[in-house]
């Protein structure tokens, strides 16, 4: 299971409920003896592997000593203990602390405390023994010898700034020989994680790197692994389990002291790995198997071939980043890691219905088949172990494994079977075995949604019956609401966040997943005997695949699929309380049925959110808004109103889900134009989630196709949408409705930073006025851009009278030959800042602009400093109002020339101005997920006088308003100066409150400019 991702685990066992249910009317209160030895366990074991040695050893011989005492004790009381006695009596003994039975079962928890802690301490050991963690402090380069241990994989490629990371090879080893740069050989057996980097990949630009492991035009995504530029790329991809290799790696100690690796060796592969020893027999079977189902799905559509090998065996390589998204929003991401749900259905075939668990006779194969109840058992364990084999060991898989042998050790005995004790005693058999399972959060998931199943969901499942609900709705509505409500807390600790749809998405996916998976496996076994054949299996289970998909992604198109939480332990107690509350408030509801409507409905109204009436509670978007600068992180998204419903979009930030999110809020549907400004990461990275759901007329560009791999990820966007792509040209002048726009830059031909001496003069080159925008100034030449950067479209819009300048990623050198083509450019009332408000602006510009409204789209914590205290506080000595997403939240542009305003949408607390408010390591509640809707309050600023407070700093005969001696300039000056002085403290004072619909606004009465070119 992922950790962000992972939550209700083993949603397709419905019928545990119905097998809880049973075991609950026969044997009455559920047998718990085995369940404080497998906590104690556990929690001895996860506290353990990261204390001392010295320490643990103590701990294990006080726990021994005790648990002697204790027997002692129990053997000197008059009544010995009575094994045979209900589990209600042991219960009541042991909390009185006087009957014999309790005192054994303390010291049976002792005990196995005691067993969990010196096996966690004897497998930390192992890690540090060795000479790898000492050469690991010194980053030597070693020669190292592994056994690999599971299946590679490719890292997800992060935007970082404008760049993109770009994918490694992940895999988990074994060292098994070291050669150290002496010559010293040493046998060990040491787990590591190697990280290959190919060496022929090359970096496209600032903004994209390219790896042969991933494709020679950049990181193309887990849909496609085809390796174009050789076979060294598949072959490290294609490396099985058991494999031996010799690599030469740079060894760096793991990030965290108490990891289940002893270092981390950093590969650098410039062919395919030279191979020591071949995997065993079986892994070469369940590779050939994994492979053959892959190759059965190649002719499937995108979705359905990316997701059948994931829900048979686990296999995501395919997965594509927005599929994967959807999956962890709706709560689904259970389905892609193989869980109890895939065994049971496989056993089902064999030994019939899981809800006939815990009576002893058998249905299915087994009994039409005439097999003995040891043959079934036998047969089971074989397909367990086999299940085990293909799907890798992974926690939810070892768990499931684990309590399906022993409940068909109990059909091999002839004994009926309880599942609750087999549950536990899985959970105590798999710590001391792996005692890192107890730090999985995997693990943890998967034995709450289990015992959930078991114990809430029978329980649940009684009282919908008792309120007639139909008895198969109520069994399948309570095991999903039972796993989702134990799971909450942990997916809070781990992703910050709530999901709403969790429930709802995983009765409608269930539907297929018992068809998806049973034809996957048929695929799966056919595949090697007869590809046609299987071939035929996936196109069958493709379609119940694709409906699992089509759920996951309508589910998480809805505004309100997921809330944000506070991350961390913190807040997954708060969680859980609020559950518990929750809980309890909600049986007093279920009695009324009004009530239980009105609840439902409110449900409802808060996923679903409609616009009109998510406006009236929350006063975002305002109804008037003209420009929204959307929270996309450490990039950049404006969206420029053109209407009810549509809008034009500049650049779609780093993030499809940012941007998705921002533009379903606002209600956009339909969008006639997307600019992209230039092809970094951080501004085309979102556009799937632009595209996704809406009608987009065209997609326009730079003229600079650079870097490489990012530009043609947005031509494959485009056509995969059949979108046409169109370069901006200077000068170029389109409307829509209300709203108007001029491209500025980038000019044709491409120009060549100016030199120092014509940077000091950015009126010298002459330009073709306002009728084609195409001259060149000072800084245009026959010369080629300088980077992406300054290839970035520059806009110039207008929009209900007022004037909004979008500069791109503009860098000095090309704001100051921007100013020299458009000499005639004045005041505007909205500046978007170059370059996430950047320390790189040209001081000349910005004074000339005079803007009263800047808005600075950057992320919360970026490594970068965005925005700069030099940038702020140099509009602020000009009298601009400065906005910033990652303290504000998104930004929406409202009013008019003669009463300009702005609304936030986020919650905030704002930061020392110029500061940037960074996350702190661990604190995943700080990370931005969604837009939120909710506006804050905020003072409402007003100025006295005519004018904005403001220093002007521009010359006469750059603005055709101002005209007349150096002298009078600097008589205007002086009185600009007074009326600052006279405002005194009054400015920027709060003189009030917005009311009403409780969002922010700001505003102040300024006089309308002029139009924006001088006339």
């Amino acid at each position: 299971m992922t950790s962000t991702g992972a939550s209700i685990e083993g949603f397709g066992n419905r019928e545990r409920a119905s097998a809880g249910s049973a075991e609950a009317a026969q044997d009455g209160p559920a047998d718990l003896r085995l369940v404080g030895p497998a906590v104690a366990a556990w929690a001895a074991a996860a506290v353990a592997l990261g204390a001392p040695g010295g320490a643990v050893a103590v701990g294990c011989i006080v726990a021994v000593v005790l648990a002697g005492l204790v027997l002692w004790w129990a053997r000197a009381l008059p009544g010995r203990p009575d094994a045979s006695a209900p589990p209600a009596a042991m219960a009541g003994g042991l909390l009185g602390g006087r009957s014999a039975g309790a005192l054994v079962a303390l010291a049976a928890v002792l005990l196995c405390a005691a067993a969990g802690a010196a096996s966690a301490a004897l497998h930390a050991a192992d890690v540090r023994r060795g000479p790898l963690p000492a050469w690991a402090q010194r980053y030597a380069r070693l020669t190292v010898e592994l056994e690999v241990t599971d299946d590679p994989r490719l890292s997800r490629p992060k935007v970082r700034g404008s760049q993109q990371a770009p994918p490694a090879l992940l895999f988990n080893a074994d060292a098994v020989r070291v050669t150290t740069p002496d010559g010293r050989v040493t046998d060990v057996r040491t787990p590591v994680l190697a990280v290959v980097q190919q060496q022929g990949g090359t970096k496209d630009g600032k903004g994209t790197s390219r790896s042969a492991l991933s494709g020679p035009s950049g990181p193309i995504g887990p849909s496609d692994r085809s390796d174009p530029s050789g076979r060294s790329g598949s072959a490290w991809r294609g490396l099985l389990p058991s494999t031996r290799i010799r690599v030469v790696a740079r060894v760096t100690a793991p990030l965290a002291a108490a990891d289940r690796t002893a270092a981390v060796l950093r590969v650098t592969a410039d062919g395919p790995p030279v191979e020591v020893g071949p995997p065993s027999p079986l892994q070469r079977l369940a590779g050939s198997l994994r492979a053959g189902l892959r190759t059965a799905t190649d002719g499937l559509t995108p979705d359905a071939r990316a997701l059948l090998p994931g829900l048979v065996v686990g296999d995501v390589s395919r997965v594509p980043p927005d599929l994967d998204e959807a999956f962890s929003a709706t709560d689904l991401t259970h389905l892609l890691a193989v869980s109890g749900s895939n065994l049971t259905i496989v056993l089902a075939l064999l030994i019939g219905p899981p809800h006939l668990a815990a009576r002893a006779e058998r249905r299915g194969l087994a009994r039409r088949l005439g097999l003995s109840l040891r043959g079934t058992a036998l047969i089971g364990g074989v397909l367990a172990l086999a299940f085990v084999l293909v799907c890798r060991p992974d926690p939810s898989v070892l768990r499931a494994a684990a309590c399906g042998m022993i409940t068909l050790l109990a059909i091999g005995t002839g004994r009926r079977r309880s599942l609750l004790p087999a549950l536990a005693a899985a959970v105590l058999l798999l710590v001391l075995y792996d005692p890192w399972l107890a730090r999985r959060y995997g693990f943890l998931l998967s034995v709450l949604a289990t015992g959930a199943l078991l114990l809430l969901a029978p329980r649940w499942s009684a009282a919908l019956q008792r309120r007639r609900v139909p008895p198969r709705l109520a069994e399948v509505v309570a095991a999903a609401a039972a796993a989702q409500a134990v799971c909450a807390p942990v997916i809070a600790v781990l992703a910050a966040r709530v999901g709403l749809v969790g429930v709802p998405c995983n009765l409608l996916a269930e539907l297929a997943v018992a068809p998806a998976t049973i034809l996957g496996f048929a695929a799966l076994a056919v595949a090697p005997l007869a590809l046609p054949v299987a071939k035929v299996l996936a196109w069958c289970a493709g379609w119940p695949a694709e409906w699992i998909a089509g759920v996951a992604r309508a589910g998480a198109e809805l505004p309100g699929a997921e809330v944000g939480w506070p991350g961390g332990w913190v807040g997954g107690l708060m969680l859980a309380v609020a559950t518990v509350v929750l809980l309890a408030v909600g049986r007093r509801v279920l009695r009324r049925r009004w009530l239980s409507v009105a609840c439902a409905l409110a449900v409802v109204l808060a996923v679903c959110r409609p616009a009109p009436l998510t406006r009236v509670l929350t006063g975002w978007p305002p109804p008037d808004w003209r420009v929204v600068a959307c929270d996309v992180g450490q990039g950049d998204g404006l969206v420029l109103a053109a209407g009810d419903g549509t809008a034009v979009v500049v650049d779609t930030g780093p993030e499809p889900r940012a941007i998705d999110r921002c533009l379903t809020t606002l209600g956009i549907h339909r969008i006639p134009l997307l600019l992209l400004t230039h092809f970094h990461a951080d501004h085309v990275d979102g556009l799937p989630g632009a595209l996704r759901g809406r009608s987009v007329g065209a997609i326009e560009t730079t003229t600079l196709q650079e870097p490489y791999g990012r530009a043609k990820f947005v031509r494959e966007a485009a056509a995969g949408a059949r979108i046409p792509v169109l370069r901006a040209v200077p000068g170029e002048r389109r409307h829509l409705g209300p709203l108007a726009w001029e491209v500025l830059w980038p000019v044709a031909p491409p120009f060549t930073p100016p030199t120092s001496a014509q940077a000091a003069t950015p009126s010298a080159g002459t330009g073709t006025g306002t009728g084609t925008g195409a001259g060149t100034g000072a800084g245009a030449g026959a010369g080629e851009f300088s980077g992406p950067n300054d290839a970035s479209v520059a806009l110039l819009v207008r929009t209900g009278g007022l004037t909004v300048l979008l500069l791109g990623d503009l860098e000095p050198p090309a704001q100051q030959a921007l100013f020299a083509a458009h000499p005639e450019l004045s005041a505007v009332d909205v500046l978007k800042v170059a370059h996430h408000g950047s320390a790189y602006q040209d001081p000349e510009l910005m004074r000339h602009l005079m803007p009263r409204l800047a808005l600075i789209s950057c992320g919360a914590g970026n490594p970068y400093g965005h925005p700069a205290p030099r940038t702020i506080a140099s509009l602020r000595a000009g009298g601009t109002l400065v906005l910033r997403t990652d303290t504000d939240g998104a930004i929406a542009v409202v009013g008019t020339p003669g009463r300009l305003a702005a609304v936030v949408g986020g919650r905030r607390p704002r930061g020392r101005p110029g500061r940037s408010r960074r996350r702190p390591r661990g604190v995943p509640g700080r990370r931005r997920r969604e837009l939120r809707g909710t506006g804050r309050s905020m003072p409402t600023l007003r100025t006295r006088g005519t004018g904005p407070p403001r220093s002007s700093g521009v010359r006469a005969r750059q603005d055709p308003r101002r005209t007349g001696t150096r002298k009078e300039t600097e008589t205007r000056k002086a009185t600009r100066k007074a009326t600052r002085k006279r405002q005194g403290k009054g400015r920027g004072k709060w003189q009030g409150m917005s009311q009403g619909t409780g969002r922010a606004h700001i505003s102040w009465t300024m006089s309308p400019l002029t139009p924006i070119f001088g006339g």
